[in-house]
């Protein structure tokens, strides 16, 4: 297996990203298939979300998808992220977040926001560990923000 990680940018096409959040759903807390499905969530993705993609080969293996569209309210919404389970625990997830952060902050974006299931203890702490703070609970599901400080403004 290549062990070596490429990081790109809205590389990956509907159909790989279908192929990587299917081979995740079991991680997802709860599965992601018994929330919306995959095929068209994927064509969301592909058409509108920011992807910051972690490649082994020909082969996504990490994904953070979000929409940095909202030009009005200035926030960035981070619908996904997900990372196969065998390469769990390398830092990926931390690094296309930290990735998804810098470009939120580019495009003139104020916050990121994010939600996450409140039993998912894991993915919470990486969130914390990347900046975001719980801002609101609405069972089972936790909001997560990020306020950034140059919120697009010119210093």
């Amino acid at each position: 297996m290549n062990s070596t990680i490429e990081y790109l940018v809205n590389k990956a096409s509907e159909v790989e990203i279908a192929e990587h959040l299917s081979s995740c759903d079991a991680a997802f807390i709860p599965p992601l298939s018994g929330r919306v499905e995959i095929n068209d969530y994927a064509q969301k993705i592909a058409c509108r979300a920011a992807r910051f993609e972690a490649w082994s080969g020909d082969k996504l293996v990490g994904l953070v998808a979000a929409y940095c569209n909202d030009q009005e309210k200035r926030i960035a919404y981070i619908t996904s992220v997900s990372v196969l389970k065998t390469r769990t625990g390398k830092g990926i997830a931390a690094r296309l977040m930290k990735q998804c952060i810098e470009y939120a902050k580019a495009t003139g974006m104020w916050q990121v926001s994010l939600e996450v299931a409140s039993d998912n203890a894991p993915a919470i702490r990486m969130y914390e560990k990347s900046g975001f703070d719980a801002v609101k609970s609405n069972a089972p599901f936790i909001t997560m923000n990020l306020y950034l400080k140059s919120g697009g403004k010119h210093e």
